[in-house]
């Protein structure tokens, strides 16, 4: 293995622990959010192709609904939290004491939960990695939309495409009293928060230098 492949792992594998403690805090707001019903559990932090993103995502071209943030300013990157349909009717429902919603359409009061969910989530995030890089990050308010989930992916993923080989996915499942839910949540960086982030991660990585005598 080459010096070069030995740093990109090295980052990798802080950029992995980085994420698992933020998704701990993360868990630990939603379980308070929830009422100890729901947790979050770091899949994986993924480098790889596009063509190969929504593939390994498991995500198709089925319609799912979706809390999307933006992180403003130059340093951006977007979050997406997908859920089916029926697994975000039951969180509606349970977040709002109520019984599931039977009707084709969302009120406001079952997206405004599911944006305040994604809103929560995205802060724990958000805090992790303005401490790692030790420069502010906004969120934008969050957007319930529903669209298609390959389609949304790849627009999150076109700025990162245009400029690198590979685009940097951290990926993040949910588990209700230990069963996993049909529930994801991605965060794709921008080429410059990406940056900024792998400056902070090598700086991390690389051993401090020994002074000559």
């Amino acid at each position: 293995m080459t010096h070069t492949n030995s740093l990109e792992t090295a980052k990798l594998l802080l950029l992995r622990e980085l994420f698992a403690s933020s998704t701990h805090d993360a868990s630990t707001v939603m379980c308070r959010w929830t009422d100890s019903v729901i947790s979050l559990q770091l899949d994986d932090v993924y480098d790889l192709p596009l063509e190969d993103a929504c593939k390994d995502l498991h995500i198709g071209e089925e319609l799912l609904t979706m809390v999307v943030l933006s992180l403003e300013g130059e340093l951006g990157g977007s979050m997406v939290l997908t859920f089916n349909e029926l697994d975000g009717r039951r969180l509606a429902a349970s977040l709002l004491q109520t019984e599931i919603n039977p009707g084709p359409d969302w009120n406001e009061m079952e997206k405004s939960a599911l944006a305040e969910t994604g809103n929560i989530l995205g802060c724990a995030y958000v805090n992790a990695l303005t401490r790692l890089i030790d420069q502010p990050l906004v969120p934008s308010v969050p957007h319930f939309l529903q669209d298609y989930g390959m389609s949304v992916v790849q627009q999150a993923l076109a700025f990162q495409a245009a400029a690198r080989d590979t685009v940097l996915i951290c990926n993040t499942c949910f588990k209700q009293e230990g069963e996993e839910l049909n529930w994801w949540l991605l965060f794709v960086p921008s080429v410059a928060l990406l940056a900024a982030i792998r400056t902070a991660l090598a700086n991390r990585a690389s051993p401090p230098c020994r002074s000559e005598r």
